[in-house]
């Protein structure tokens, strides 16, 4: 009991006095989870509204594809990731293996499938009515669309979240591609399982700390999300 409550003490010490090496360690990890998560939501939006308003071939493929990636194990996006990195491998010659740019990759990969189904969901939920509207009103097939998208906004908004979610914890693949070099490609959860190895408890919960309140703070963005989202927020036709 009494190792806990040192380890705690200890922890809120590095916290409070803002620790050079756990603060490098919160920037990187951010740094390559908003980084991937942009880069998620820039091709995942899209083809979730592609596939939703479009008629695609094979649509009932491609959206079993989109659903059954969401799933994936983030160590087996890693591990296909690392065997294209690799020295051996077809993307070798980039030099990009134990990198943040692998890192941020690899999270990328794991980001698109969230943001591109769910984007699917919220705006293949707008109710037809809308897309009608807009046409009464003259609107070209541009401006249907963009007032589709707006009307699932919050849909869309709640994809990105949850995939910031899901990112900020993910341990496995960016372990396996950035190899948690310190000063290079440590971040939150990679550190947390090697301070854990190490018996330095202080550190770790420290990390653990933070990475429960980045969680928090999604969690928070979600829920004012789904809240205005009931309330109807700011309707589109008023």
């Amino acid at each position: 009991m009494d190792l806990i409550v040192e380890g705690f003490k200890k922890a809120f010490l590095l916290i409070y006095s803002l620790n050079p090496e756990l603060m490098e360690i919160v920037f990187l990890s951010l740094k390559v989870s908003l980084t991937a998560l942009l880069i998620g939501t820039a091709a995942g939006v899209p083809v979730g509204a592609l596939v939703s308003l479009k008629k695609v071939p094979l649509k009932h493929l491609v959206l079993n594809i989109m659903n059954t990636s969401m799933g994936i194990p983030p160590v087996v996006a890693g591990l296909f990731l690392y065997l294209m990195l690799s020295r051996s491998g077809p993307l070798g010659f980039l030099g990009l293996l134990y990198t943040p740019s692998a890192m941020v990759i690899a999270q990328s990969i794991l980001a698109f499938p969230i943001v591109a189904s769910l984007s699917y969901a919220a705006i293949n939920g707008v109710p037809a009515i809308i897309s009608q509207a807009a046409t009464t009103l003259g609107a070209t097939r541009l401006q249907c669309t963009v007032a589709i998208i707006r009307e699932a906004r919050y849909g869309i908004l709640s994809a990105v979240a949850a995939a910031f979610g899901r990112l900020s914890a993910e341990v496995g693949a960016i372990l396996i591609v950035g190899g948690n070099i310190a000063g290079r490609t440590r971040v939150i959860t990679s550190a947390i399982v090697l301070e854990t190895d190490k018996g330095d408890f202080a550190v770790a919960i420290a990390l653990g700390i933070v990475l429960l309140c980045v969680s928090l703070c999604v969690n928070a963005v979600l829920y004012i999300i789904s809240k205005r989202s009931r309330g109807g927020g700011e309707r589109l036709w008023a």
